[in-house]
């Protein structure tokens, strides 16, 4: 009886230990080293737990979490992981910019050292909860690998759109929502049985969006506010290796131009004809739809070899949504001239809100996906004021955003970590403008993306599941007939 009673009281003082911190520790006053760097961030209260895992082999891990008047401890071996009920009740305690104080007891050599804590800002402000992206190779030789995503950002769950295997091998791109909408969407099908897919309140409909003249199909497009009409830029588009840097390959345009199409009467319409021939990418309808935003450069005849010298400016030309036409030329305006920076810009994304335009510089060209020197910048549109971001950008490529529908966070893809793999990083920007660190986004294993050996391309932010599965997109493909757009002179 007594030695029951003396394993008894062993177990429960063991059990005491165990909630508590460890004794006899070495104090660090640097922040843990942990994977991904959850460190001093601001986090949606609508976000997946942040599970994480301490870097160089520790024998053991204590997390320690502390929120408003609540308080989590976690053990783990090398990660720390949250269970759901755990993590909503801390994230729930500290709703409203309160902060979750994160304290880690890291055991190595049998020796305990307690690093400085970090901070985790919660706020009240919500990302949308659906995230797709492209899963692809980051190289040039397996493009026909590939899968459209959807991921919940609320948990761990992942369904596949679209899958090429489904669909000879085709490559599929230019994945878009409009106005974050899962019922307003379109992305292209490239190969025989092609087309732009679009998504219309769940109705799917392929269309041939090249027209008698035009340049080529849709390329990279955007919805108008009303869901009625898209924005495309029609290209020749030509990749080159080149031993320039680091950059392997340049993607650049010979030809390119901007179409509307509407929808509802399966119309396109060029861009208004100008005095000089210039390349013209990458449109975008302001958020109230009287607007068009796009990238300009002068024609070059002598690409590839003066490909560094390719610049683009970022312009505007008005549009009437009532009449379904482009604004005569003389309301052509630079809206940020790059180019005297000797800077290019690409990929404008307007804010739902209006307020901001987002978009990609680098030093030359359109393709920034290899350029290390590629930076996100934000344009005041009330103010006129450009911010560069530079605590939001990193020392390699951050390109590829979109917009949460409140206007109060943004994911772009970065290759921050290795130089090699884009990863969905997001950043909330608040009332008054201000940025915060990004964080990537978080799996459950936190050592997935060491095994993941494929980009998250073009991630884009949405309201709820797109109503379409990789099934009924290989259906489309093989039995679906084209529609085709009659150009209006």
């Amino acid at each position: 009886m007594r030695i029951v009673k003396f394993h008894i009281i062993t177990l429960l003082l063991g059990i005491l230990y165990a909630c508590g911190e460890p004794r006899d520790v070495t104090a660090n006053d640097s922040l843990p080293p942990i994977y991904p760097d959850y460190t001093q961030i601001t986090i949606p209260c609508n976000i997946a737990p942040l599970n994480f895992m301490v870097l160089h082999n520790p024998q053991q891990v204590l997390a320690v979490l502390t929120g408003e008047g609540k308080t989590v401890r976690i053990r783990g071996g090398q990660n720390i992981r949250f269970s759901g009920k755990k993590w909503d009740q801390l994230v729930n305690s500290c709703i409203g910019n309160e902060h979750i104080s994160v304290q880690l007891y890291v055991k190595k050599d049998g020796v305990w050292t307690c690093y400085k804590p970090f901070l985790w800002t919660v706020t009240e402000d919500r990302i949308d909860p659906y995230l797709s992206y492209r899963l692809i190779e980051p190289g040039y030789e397996v493009w026909n690998k590939l899968q459209l995503c959807e991921r919940h950002l609320e948990s761990f769950k992942v369904r596949i759109l679209a899958d090429n295997a489904l669909t000879e091998n085709s490559c599929m791109n230019c994945h878009t929502y409009g106005n974050q909408d899962p019922g307003t969407s379109f992305f292209h099908l490239r190969g025989p049985g092609g087309g732009t897919i679009l998504n219309r309140n769940g109705k799917l409909r392929k269309i041939e969006t090249k027209t008698e003249g035009s340049i080529s199909a849709g390329v990279y497009g955007n919805f108008h506010p009303s869901g009625r009409y898209g924005v495309f830029s029609t290209n020749i588009i030509i990749p080159e290796f080149h031993a320039f840097r680091g950059e392997r390959l340049e993607v650049y345009d010979t030809e390119s131009d901007l179409i509307v199409v509407d929808f509802d009467h399966n119309t396109s319409m060029p861009f208004p004809p100008t005095e000089k021939k210039e390349l013209r990418t990458f449109p975008v309808f302001s958020a109230d739809g009287n607007t068009v935003y796009y990238c300009r450069a002068p024609y070059m005849s002598a690409l590839p070899d003066s490909v560094r010298y390719l610049r683009y400016d970022l312009m505007s030309i008005s549009f009437n949504p009532h009449t379904g036409m482009w604004g005569d030329t003389s309301t052509i305006d630079t809206v940020f001239s790059a180019s005297r920076h000797k800077l290019s810009v690409c990929h404008p994304k307007t804010s739902p809100d209006g307020r901001y335009l987002l978009f990609t510089v680098a030093e030359y060209g359109t393709f920034p996906i290899w350029h290390r020197e590629t930076d996100l910048y934000l344009l005041n549109l009330e103010t006129g004021s450009v911010d560069a971001l530079n605590n939001v950008n990193s020392a390699l490529s951050d390109t590829y955003h979109s917009w949460s529908s409140n206007s109060r966070w943004f994911v772009f893809a970065s290759k921050r970590d290795d130089g090699m793999y884009g990863k969905p990083y997001f950043c909330h920007i608040d009332e008054n403008g201000l940025t915060s660190k990004p964080f990537v986004l978080p799996q459950k294993d936190p050592s997935a993306y060491f095994t993941t050996f494929k980009s998250f391309n073009i991630p884009e932010l949405s309201k709820g599941e797109v109503p379409f599965n990789a099934l009924d997109i290989e259906k489309i493909y093989r039995s679906m007939d084209k529609e085709t757009l009659d150009p209006v002179k």
